[in-house]
């Protein structure tokens, strides 16, 4: 919608229905824009500054509502939602499909040694450290020796994993040795997602009723929101390492692919690429980013008193992260 901007406008919320999958899914398809990751800190600023003129009632002439949503979805590329901080490039939404297109595609390729299988899954771990790290939920902070913990136990994880299955798969075909890395990025997003929250089931995070004014901490909470994003995590990889194994098992039996081995990688990557820029977005919008839970499966601390000062509450809320 063009013109105008309107006298009052929810930027607080996304743009489109967050009940429906399909309100979602446009949520998130325009939250991992790759292009995004393009953008100077000066135009990420003057959206910043849009935004937060707008939040105070001051808004530009000439200023319409569709350049209101973009500069709403742009300062949210890049600034983290609790702590209002800059997040890290490559931790950023807009980076996972180049990112993840790179690292998985370079993972399927050479995935039959132990130096390469050790040394891509150490990439894939790193990469995955920093974006769960910038996309935790809430605003407690890791310490050095948490950090240190969750990142070489993740990494060790998934080197272990993807070894071990390496041995196994070595008498069965090719085809099912491609699936080796999948398993092993599945294993490792279970351990590398809790261990880089951990601090959050420790204290918990952040728990709103719905209008956002915030009751307290919760780890149960922290709890229901890194189990979904772990789903939708290791779902998110199934087309990307799921697909690409059955095409490229095709084209190698090809004279042109033997003609021209080098061609494997390229085109492996732009395989998972393709499949990233859907699987991406569309798994992000499996579980609702501000989800709820009942009031009646808090801490029975933090029950107990919200029956005292909110009776009348029935459900909290609470950012899950991505």
């Amino acid at each position: 919608m063009s013109g105008e901007l309107p006298p009052s406008i929810n930027i607080e919320e996304p743009r489109w229905d967050q009940s429906t999958f399909t309100g979602r899914a446009n949520h998130f398809f325009t939250v991992t824009d790759p292009r995004n990751i393009l953008l100077s800190d000066a135009q990420l600023e003057h959206a910043g500054r849009v935004v937060r003129d707008y939040r105070q009632g001051i808004v530009p002439p000439g200023l319409t509502e569709n350049e209101l949503w973009r500069a709403k979805y742009i300062y949210d590329s890049a600034f983290h939602p609790d702590t209002g901080e800059k997040m890290i490039l490559i931790g950023r939404m807009s980076a996972q499909v180049p990112m993840n297109m790179t690292i998985t595609g370079c993972m399927m390729t050479f995935y039959r040694t132990t130096p390469a299988v050790v040394f891509w899954q150490w990439v894939n771990q790193s990469f995955n450290a920093v974006v769960n790290y910038t996309n935790r939920s809430g605003d407690a902070p890791l310490t050095v020796n948490e950090l240190a913990t969750a990142y070489v136990s993740a990494t060790s994880g998934a080197v272990a994993t993807a070894l071990g299955l390496n041995a196994l798969t070595k008498r069965v075909s090719p085809l099912l040795g491609r699936f080796v890395p999948f398993a092993a990025v599945a294993a490792a997003n279970c351990i590398n997602i809790p261990l880089m929250r951990q601090r959050e089931l420790k204290v918990g995070i952040p728990v709103t009723d719905e209008e956002g004014t915030r009751l307290g901490e919760s780890a149960h909470a922290a709890r229901q929101a890194i189990a979904q994003v772990v789903v939708s995590r290791v779902l998110m990889a199934v087309p990307g390492m799921g697909i690409p194994p059955f095409i490229m098992n095709a084209l190698e039996k090809k004279a042109s692919l033997k003609r021209f081995p080098w061609m494997s990688a390229p085109i492996q990557v732009g395989l998972v690429g393709f499949c990233l820029v859907f699987a991406t977005p569309l798994c992000c919008a499996l579980f609702p980013q501000k989800s709820s839970m009942s009031v009646t499966s808090l801490e029975a601390e933090l029950q107990a008193e919200l029956r005292e000062t909110r009776p009348d509450l029935r459900r909290v809320y609470f950012n899950k992260g991505l």
